[in-house]
């Protein structure tokens, strides 16, 4: 073989050594986010939702090298080991507060932390079931979205409140009324709820600079509360869930969510361009957390001031490792009680004759943020911009990555509820349509 052929073996070989080298180092990036979210989500599933390992793998974690994982569920310990080649993930089990994927320390460390609340109190006025034959007009609706799958995706639950009592409800086999459901980014929504009590208490000033140490020494002491609420608050972000992401990084491998948000540096004006961010959302949360002296008395609050005057009897509202509730996306409650959260909202942030959230709230929360073309508040989705083109121009909404979703829809009095999976886009809910379907039959 001649010298020239030489050379260009050598510097083919190198060129696939480099390659191959650049895979492995980028699939052993992403091995904590594989397995991470196996381990977490199966884990929730099992222990707070009660669901069955085998369904499980089977619907929510079907997809990507996800579907690659091998998983231990320890019922014993409370853990769920995930295992992806030379990676494994362990997310631990604690009753009251849910799962959380463990990072820096072991789960017997994790679950030595007690939980000294008491988790449930009796609900003196359940929803009650509304006109039989609105329920009847109904009915046809939830079986084809539910049963037959008529609107596309896979739902786990619906519900629909008119003049907040039900009047639609249905549940997929294994799932009933009883069954926590995963939120997904309808989480943000309780955030901004969360955000909107404590402002009435003198808590915290929504319009003021947040505070935050870190960023005292550069442009980014200038965000507010309100800047990250309405997703306007200028920081570098990647919301891409299909790759090596912010978002992925932050929920599969940080210790605390949102200091890994905070260490993001600004890249526009704050207040003035508009891009979604989870790390927003845990922004807030860790800022909400810091006006309490411990995780016992925030969480405390949490309960007395917004899930019990709900009389959600039990919330998971699962935990980072540092102790601060994932605002951006892990909360459990059944679909009744996402139910009762879009009524508080319909309600004017009022339960009955108790005001919950301060006046004009509601109101600050569905007008559009500056800049996002009448497509987002304030943690709520808004329909300003007609994305929903055959629903009111007044709809807000909760809406979670996976096809979980609160309408509220004040012109109509609905409260639509939707939760479940849908994993591929041609499985995603024809929301639209649902909805007018819906309106149609009420009207």
């Amino acid at each position: 073989m001649s010298k020239k052929k030489n050379n260009l073996l050598r510097i083919v070989c190198a060129l696939l050594l480099a390659v191959l080298l650049g895979g492995c180092l980028y699939l052993n990036s992403l091995m904590p986010i594989i397995t991470g979210y196996a381990a977490k989500n199966l884990a929730s599933a099992v222990f707070v939702s009660g669901r069955d390992q085998a369904d499980v793998e089977a619907l929510d974690l079907h997809f990507s090298f996800i579907q690659y994982t091998r998983n231990k569920v320890d019922r014993e310990k409370g853990t769920v080991t995930s295992r992806f080649l030379w990676s494994k993930s362990v997310a631990a089990y604690r009753e009251g507060y849910g799962v959380t994927l463990l990072r820096g320390k072991n789960a017997a460390g994790l679950q030595a932390e007690a939980f000294p609340l008491p988790l449930e109190y009796e609900v003196s006025e359940p929803l009650q079931a509304g006109d039989s034959t609105l329920c009847a007009r109904l009915e046809p609706i939830a079986k084809a979205l539910v049963d037959d799958q008529a609107y596309n995706g896979t739902p786990f639950a619906f519900v629909v409140l008119h003049d907040g009592e039900i009047v639609a409800e249905r549940y997929r086999k294994g799932f009933s009324a009883e069954t926590p459901l995963l939120s997904w980014s309808m989480a943000k929504s309780f955030t901004n709820a969360l955000t909107g009590i404590m402002a009435a208490d003198s808590l915290v000033d929504i319009y003021a600079p947040t505070g935050i140490p870190e960023w005292q020494n550069d442009d980014r002491k200038a965000i507010t509360l309100n800047d990250l609420m309405q997703m306007q608050s200028g920081l570098e972000w990647n919301e891409d869930y299909g790759n090596r992401s912010d978002v992925n990084l932050m929920l599969h491998k940080a210790q605390d969510m949102g200091l890994f948000a905070i260490d993001k540096p600004l890249v526009y004006e704050p207040g003035t361009h508009w891009y979604y961010s989870s790390g927003s959302t845990n922004i807030v949360m860790r800022c909400l957390r810091g006006k309490f002296a411990s995780d016992t008395e925030f969480l405390a609050y949490i309960r007395e001031r917004l899930f019990k005057p709900l009389r959600i009897r039990k919330a998971y509202f699962e935990p980072d490792m540092s102790g601060t509730p994932v605002g951006s996306s892990y909360l459990y409650v059944t679909a009744r009680d996402f139910a009762r959260f879009g009524q508080l909202y319909l309600d004017d942030g009022c339960v009955g004759e108790q005001r919950i959230l301060p006046e004009g709230w509601v109101e600050y929360t569905a007008t559009p943020a500056s800049d996002s073309q009448g497509g987002y508040g304030s943690f709520f989705w808004l329909n300003r911009g007609g994305r929903l083109p055959d629903a009111p121009e007044d709809l807000f909404s909760c809406n979670g990555h996976d096809g979980q979703q609160i309408y509220i829809i004040p012109s109509e009095d609905l409260v639509i509820v939707v939760l479940g999976y849908s994993p591929k886009p041609d499985r995603v809910v024809d929301f639209n349509g649902l909805i007018r379907d819906i309106i149609q039959a009420i009207d």
